[in-house]
């Protein structure tokens, strides 16, 4: 044993020197805990969006662009930011379960902020074009500046198991053994079972192959283009034109907007074009288009917030001389309306605040000429903008939602004056929130009749050629699908009071 003195190979940081006999090796300066500890802007705003989803149960299109602006996010890295976030959220249950077979404990024993990141590295490594390198080491850095040294490693060893195969395979493993076509359209598409039962038992309903759930259930996971309108009378299209908009195909005065950043757009900051689907526009222009004999002075929207279909409605109505009367039950939602509709004149509108069932009650001398009633409903018709909402929804919602659509469609039918036109609109296919309530509301309401809606939908659907339903007692109702008319899946039904009409009885 030599009795020369030990050579301290240790830095002022702690970290081991080389072993090696040779003096020209070099090493890190920092140790491994001090590595990579600045995330990403963008892998950090989407990470920041889905912790927001999960902790706050916050919606991501309206956390998004606050995270956005506050990481100071433009062009292509505000896009990978969008990318990431809505990404990893419409394929959480497929992640999901590739990531149970690369962990060593259940995922409901991790750590939520883990799991966050491992989705959303999960989605860089199967569904984007990022190199594997990157899209681990970015990854593992986030971890490392938002939860810790400790977890990254876990990050880094999960996500390393992940690149072992590719989507396909990884869903290929996932479905061996699986034979209920629902639980296989489930894994595949990343949707709750629930739902894929759900949305082909609608398309049955509404006149559709059941066969075309795959392709609604592939529509779902695309992301939308923005859809613009220029209200009638106050807008224009020609800018956003210029910036490279398409003009739509569905609806007139819309267009499809893929340039990035619509805060340029000076339109956009007037608010005299603003971003709708191309399915509420459609459905406001529908109810605006019916041909009413006598007074055309007052509509109705019902349930108005946050004010895109009321301030479409206002300026149709402004070039007629009527007014809009905007109703909404939450005070907080009243202002969002107030703000929609300020662009058009204010002799066209009002806003009232309060529970839409009062209605129910309503003077006969009080009784408007238009309504649309755009119930609360399960959103399942607008997975695609609200990718998390699929992984809220239960079955049991529907039941509670279906109970306040039909006492909203008593309202408004109890408002509504012989002569008039009611449109009962929702962005969900589901039969029970749509033809369902129908069906009860018209056998509660003698003298109400359903009208031949697909027919005006197609006086105002640039070319025309919207399918329609016929139901039982003669009229039609019309579905929009994402997969067959690029919109939210909304359902449509126009309905009038033929004279001696009576009020909706209970039961």
């Amino acid at each position: 044993m030599s009795n020369e003195p030990r050579r301290d190979r240790r830095n002022d940081a702690g970290r081991q020197r080389n072993r090696g006999g040779s003096g020209n090796r070099h090493f890190s300066t920092s140790a491994p805990s001090q590595r990579r500890r600045i995330a990403d802007p963008a892998r950090l705003a989407a990470y920041e969006v889905l912790r927001a989803v999960v902790d706050q149960d916050a919606y991501a299109n309206l956390v998004l662009p606050s995270r956005v602006r506050d990481h100071g996010l433009s062009g292509r890295d505000a896009g990978f930011a969008t990318e990431l976030a809505y990404g990893a959220l419409r394929g959480r249950g497929l992640y999901d379960a590739i990531l149970a077979r690369c962990v060593d404990r259940p995922l409901e024993k991790l750590d939520p902020a883990i799991l966050d990141a491992l989705r959303l590295g999960a989605h860089q490594l199967l569904a984007m074009r990022v190199p594997h390198h990157a899209a681990l080491d970015e990854t593992v850095g986030l971890a490392r500046a938002v939860i810790g040294a400790g977890p990254s490693g876990l990050v880094n060893a999960v996500l390393r198991k992940v690149t072992r195969h590719d989507a396909a395979a990884w869903i290929g493993q996932l479905l061996d053994g699986v034979e209920d076509p629902a639980a296989r359209l489930a894994l595949e598409h990343s949707h709750p079972e629930w739902i894929v039962r759900a949305m082909r038992q609608a398309l049955v309903a509404h006149g559709r192959d059941a066969e075309e759930i795959g392709e609604l259930l592939e529509a779902d996971n695309l992301a939308p283009v923005v859809n613009l309108v220029a209200l009638p009378g106050l807008g224009s299209l020609d800018e956003a034109l210029d910036n490279g908009a398409t003009p739509g195909t569905l609806v007139p005065d819309s267009a499809y907007y893929a340039g990035g950043d619509l805060s340029r757009l000076s339109s956009i900051h007037r608010g005299t074009t603003r971003v709708q689907d191309a399915g509420s526009q459609l459905l406001a222009r529908a109810l605006a288009a019916v041909p009413l004999e006598g007074r055309d002075t007052d509509w109705l929207d019902l349930c108005a917030g946050p004010g895109g279909k009321a301030a479409l409605l206002a300026a149709l109505a402004a070039e007629r001389g009527a007014e809009v009367t905007a109703n909404e039950p939450a005070e907080h939602r009243a202002e969002l309306v107030r703000k929609a509709l300020r662009p058009v004149d204010h002799v066209a509108w009002n806003v009232v605040v309060g529970d839409g069932r009062r209605y129910l009650q309503i003077p006969a001398d009080q009784r408007f000429d238009r309504i649309i009633v755009d119930a609360p409903c399960s959103g399942l018709g607008a997975l695609r903008r609200r990718p998390e909402s699929r992984w809220r929804k239960t079955p049991g919602d529907i039941a509670e939602l279906t109970t306040l659509q039909g006492e909203l469609l008593d309202a408004a039918l109890a408002a509504l004056r012989p002569g008039g036109v009611l449109a009962y609109a929702t962005c969900s296919p589901h039969p029970a929130e749509t033809l369902a309530v129908l069906d009860d509301a018209l056998r509660r309401t003698p003298g109400a009749r359903l009208l031949d809606t697909a027919a005006t939908v197609n006086t105002v659907a640039l070319g025309g050629g919207v399918a329609g339903t016929t139901h039982a007692s003669g009229g039609t109702t019309v579905q929009l699908w994402p997969h067959v008319h690029s919109t939210d899946a909304m359902f449509l039904a126009l309905i009038t009071l033929d004279d001696g009409a009576t009020a909706p009885t209970k039961g």
